[in-house]
């Protein structure tokens, strides 16, 4: 039987979320839970990676297991394994063929700025001094959505077999000493979030026009994004399933 279980985690300790040699991940903790909670090898699929130091608000992963199980009893079984940085919210039946990374039509990311030097968000939050023009940024990020290919913010290490994302949402908001960028599309090339966010906090220093932001899209060319937003700032907030997919067992 096939289970979708929703997680949350903190990724400071961690080296993102996928399994790696000599290095901590998400998935290898996580793995390692459910394995010794259902006393069977467990090997868990992701709806996608995180980097290192990358946080999760909502994560999903799907494994395979011979019987049905409790599935309140076993977020609570879970949770007595787990570390304190990851959670176990829901587990969920679903279909033999459903894919926790194949089945999301839809991911959200946060990004989070501090505005004033704040030592309890240190590791969940980037920090600048001084506050960037909010609205021509958000000129900037509405750019996003007009347009497909994003080879201009993708790593050029990977697998990628295109390019192409669809952007439902792009925009920055402000309360009090938080800045917070949300960006919802049905994909994300790796590293995707981290260099728009760096792009557009160009645009709010006056470094990069609006103009300019556009041509750097409309380059597909790299070298033309600015450095990356530090990770500790990011988050993968949402991941979206069709609603006929889970079938809550009792």
């Amino acid at each position: 039987m096939r289970y979708f279980l929703e997680i949350a985690y903190d990724g400071t300790r961690f080296h993102g979320w996928q399994v790696q040699p000599n290095a901590l991940s998400v998935q290898e903790v996580l793995d390692d839970c459910l394995s010794k909670v259902l006393r069977q090898p467990i090997s868990s699929t992701g709806s996608g990676r995180t980097d290192t130091g990358v946080h999760a608000s909502q994560q999903f992963v799907h494994f395979d297991v011979a019987q049905q199980l409790d599935t309140e009893q076993m977020v609570y079984r879970f949770n007595r394994l787990l570390p304190d940085d990851v959670v176990a919210r829901n587990l969920y039946l679903v279909p033999d063929e459903a894919h926790a990374r194949f089945d999301a039509f839809a991911r959200t990311y946060h990004y989070h700025i501090m505005l004033a030097k704040n030592p309890f968000k240190r590791y969940y939050a980037t920090y600048l001094n001084r506050l960037p023009d909010v609205e021509k940024m958000n000129q900037a990020a509405a750019i996003l959505l007009k347009y497909e290919d994003f080879t201009t913010f993708s790593k050029v290490k990977g697998d990628t077999k295109h390019y192409n994302c669809n952007i439902y949402e792009a925009a920055w908001s402000q309360e009090g000493e938080e800045l917070r960028f949300t960006i919802r599309a049905n994909r994300f090339l790796r590293g995707m979030v981290r260099l728009v966010v760096g792009t557009l906090l160009d645009v709010g220093r006056g470094k990069l026009t609006v103009e300019g932001f556009e041509e750097v899209i409309a380059s597909q060319d790299r070298s033309k994004a600015s450095g990356a937003a530090p990770a500790e700032g990011l988050y993968l907030a949402k991941v979206e399933y069709p609603e006929h997919l889970f079938q809550k067992s009792t």
